[in-house]
């Protein structure tokens, strides 16, 4: 058992037994980044104490609109979201390795499982992974033990901030990744027919893409798995409530961020990352798997299963290093669909899109102002083209309490003038009218 040192005698005996003085124990930190005396105030009441936090948190309120998306999108949390995932017996809970005591966790992710299979037209999920980003790598692991080659073609209007993780997690391993360009805001057929060899492991592309355009990757599909290898789209769940699903395009493994699905944005998170795969995939499929079953008696339970696999089995032949997953997250996802329920969810992706359609025609009634992509769709996203860098735009906005979108230029060179703005179902139409004027005054 470790000794802890809670007051300054225990302290100078701790030191008196190590024989060391205060400064010897911290030797090796250079002397100009030690703090002589620490400058900390006298204890307060409970009372003051809340009361000193709420007017720190009240420097951080904000009233901005929000038409920022880029993957992370602002949307409406109904309250018995928080309300039921706020329980004690969810939110304490971890792996439940003893299902005999976790029926209700088990079922739980066995729900949220089955969901995203429907969502994505898939068969087989797994109970969550961290994010999109880390989804799309566990996706690209899938595909190479598949097929056991070692290149992956991963076109540029994916998400960025995707392949920039990809990038990071590759680099030291011996594949090959290829970064074909987009064509007018959607992938390039000839570039990814030109590059698809017998080396090639998987296709890379996104529905709804980074720019907001929808696509249809059936032909795709079609050549590359002529080529053998597979296709992993990556996708926008809210979208899947109007548009084709990967599973009808021909995707074998289907990702995305699932933060949509009743998460908060949170300052960048805890989010989720959620994957699917054809059933001839499912002992590949990273993370945990739980699977229903019956008992002696013929009763229904839930289980833990293919886990062997894993690392705190058999950790030498683990096909992921994934070690834990946000099971609170996904129950999130899971209550949010639920209570979208069949109708309400196409009925969300509707007005998303005619909401954004119709910010999209408002901002381009104002002169200085055009589409890049005029011959492509969008859901929920779109980008404009603007007289000059949007920098200047955006920095005048905010000061107006409006967040008027990302500047594409820090990812896209090419896209210096263009600004990526998202519509979701909280923004109104007065909303979207102030942002068209603010912007025309400040153009």
């Amino acid at each position: 058992m470790p000794f802890i040192a809670n007051t300054n005698q225990q302290r100078q005996e701790m030191l008196a037994e190590l024989a060391l003085t205060m400064d010897q124990l911290f030797a090796d930190i250079p002397a100009d980044l030690r703090c002589a005396t620490l400058d900390v105030p006298e204890a307060m009441s409970e009372q003051s104490v809340r009361q000193h936090l709420s007017r720190l948190a009240r420097k951080n309120s904000s009233q901005m609109i929000n038409f920022l998306g880029a993957g992370i999108y602002d949307h409406f949390i109904p309250a018995a979201v928080d309300a039921l995932v706020s329980r004690s017996e969810f939110y304490t809970a971890y792996t439940p390795y003893q299902p005999e005591i976790s029926q209700g966790t088990l079922q739980a992710m066995y729900e949220y499982q089955s969901v995203i299979c429907r969502l994505t037209d898939m068969e087989v999920s797994n109970a969550s992974l961290y994010d999109g980003g880390s989804a799309l790598y566990e996706a690209a692991v899938l595909a190479v033990r598949a097929t056991g080659r070692e290149q992956l073609i991963v076109d540029d209007s994916c998400n960025p901030l995707y392949r920039n993780v990809l990038r990071t997690y590759t680099r030291n391993l011996p594949w090959e990744l290829v970064e074909t360009r987009s064509a007018e805001g959607l992938p390039d057929r000839q570039r990814i027919k030109a590059q698809l060899n017998e080396r090639t492991a998987a296709v890379i592309v996104q529905n709804p893409n980074f720019f907001g355009s929808l696509d249809d990757f059936s032909d795709i599909a079609e050549y590359t798995h002529a080529s053998g290898a597979l296709l992993i789209v990556a996708c926008y769940p809210i979208s899947l409530g109007l548009v084709k699903t990967p599973g009808q395009m021909g995707a074998d493994i289907v990702i995305g961020e699932g933060q949509s699905l009743g998460l908060p944005l949170a300052f960048g998170g805890p989010y989720l990352g959620f994957i699917a795969t054809r059933r001839n995939f499912m002992r590949k499929i990273p993370g945990r798997i739980v699977g229903r079953t019956v008992d002696l008696k013929g009763r229904t339970g839930f289980v833990l299963t293919l886990q062997a696999r894993e690392q705190h089995i058999r950790r030498e032949k683990a096909v992921s290093n994934i070690c834990s997953n946000h099971s609170l997250c996904a129950l999130t996802a899971l209550v949010y669909l639920c209570l979208l329920g069949k109708k309400g969810l196409p009925e969300l992706a509707r007005l998303c899109a005619d909401k954004a359609a119709y910010a999209h025609q408002r901002l381009l009634n104002i002169p200085a102002v055009k589409t890049p992509f005029p011959a492509t769709c969008f859901f929920n996203e779109f980008v404009i083209e603007l007289p000059s860098c949007p920098e200047h735009l955006t920095e005048r906005l905010l000061e107006k309490q409006i967040i008027p979108g990302l500047p594409l230029g820090r990812y896209y060179p090419d896209m210096h003038k263009c600004l990526l703005i998202a519509v979701t179902e909280k923004r109104s139409k007065e909303q979207i009218d102030i942002l068209a004027r603010a912007m025309e005054q400040a153009l």
